[in-house]
């Protein structure tokens, strides 16, 4: 399948203002399930953008400005071809097919921060949460993250959030609500409980019946690391396992990590009005 992504950014501010180099992570990562076409950048003012990679190979754009303006439009079109399944099967290693299991030596030393839990959990409140899915030791892997990933979507109602930030997974839990990012943040936090090694996704969803939440808009997931398999795609606001009608644009620890467009201005602190952002995902 080919998708058409259009991305646009607009900052509005009060008075003109000294805009700031801004961090953009907008074109998706290729993989061997998914091709980038054509990708372009326009800002408007214009701006001198630097590509590079981050430590986790996420293509990351740098523009810089000079002058001043009251308003910062940053547009994208990308093109991909994706070829993931909608069924996919697993080809997990033996030997990590049955829950517990160990990393080998060396897959723990590259996974590093993204096996450790990253929020207190005092009184032990969260970690008998998460173990309460498993139901028996050994048991099924799979299974028992999909079983994460449903429960996730079962006690957490999905909503819109505007504020900055990710909330903390016991947070979301006591709220019983919360964005994609804060449900992803839930599951990789208890799948890190579980020693499972996990990482957030940032990147755009389709969704070909258009009838689940936030359907053709940006979006973010979670992947956790099996053996000979790889990373497989967890999307605990929408129920789904594997990458299909996922196109990933970065991946890091945490969501802190993987934002779209970061960046600040020099001005009255009043200066800013606010943020619009339109995305449109289409078939093509």
């Amino acid at each position: 399948m080919k998708f058409q992504i259009r991305h646009e950014t607009t900052f509005r501010y009060r008075d003109a203002v000294g805009l700031q180099p801004h961090r953009l992570m907008l074109v998706p990562r290729s993989s061997h399930d998914l091709r980038v076409l054509a990708s372009s950048i326009r800002l408007t003012p214009e701006a001198e953008v630097e590509w590079t990679q981050d430590v986790f190979g996420n293509l990351v754009a740098t523009a810089c400005f000079s002058g001043s303006a009251d308003q910062l439009v940053i547009s994208t079109d990308v093109t991909v071809e994706q070829f993931a399944s909608a069924w996919p099967i697993f080809r997990i290693a033996p030997g990590a097919h049955s829950y517990p299991f160990t990393y080998s030596e060396e897959e723990r030393a590259d996974l590093g921060a993204l096996l450790k839990a990253q929020h207190p959990d005092n009184g032990g409140r969260f970690d008998n949460w998460v173990r309460a899915f498993v139901r028996a030791c050994p048991t099924d892997t799979l299974s028992l993250l999909k079983d994460i990933n449903n429960g996730i979507a079962d006690a957490i109602a999905y909503r819109t959030r505007d504020e900055d930030g990710t909330q903390g997974p016991l947070e979301t839990l006591t709220m019983g609500s919360g964005s994609c990012r804060d449900m992803a943040a839930l599951f990789i936090e208890a799948v890190r409980h579980l020693g499972f090694g996990g990482r957030a996704v940032s990147g755009y969803l389709h969704d070909p019946d258009q009838l689940l939440h936030d359907a053709g808009s940006t979006h973010a997931w979670a992947e956790v690391y099996l053996p000979a398999a790889g990373w497989i795609a967890f999307d605990p606001t929408h129920r789904r396992t594997g990458s299909a009608n996922l196109i990933p644009v970065a991946v890091g620890r945490c969501n802190k990590q993987i934002m779209p467009v970061t960046g600040g201005y020099i001005g009255a602190a009043d200066d800013f009005i606010g943020m619009d952002v339109h995305v449109n995902v289409t078939l093509t």
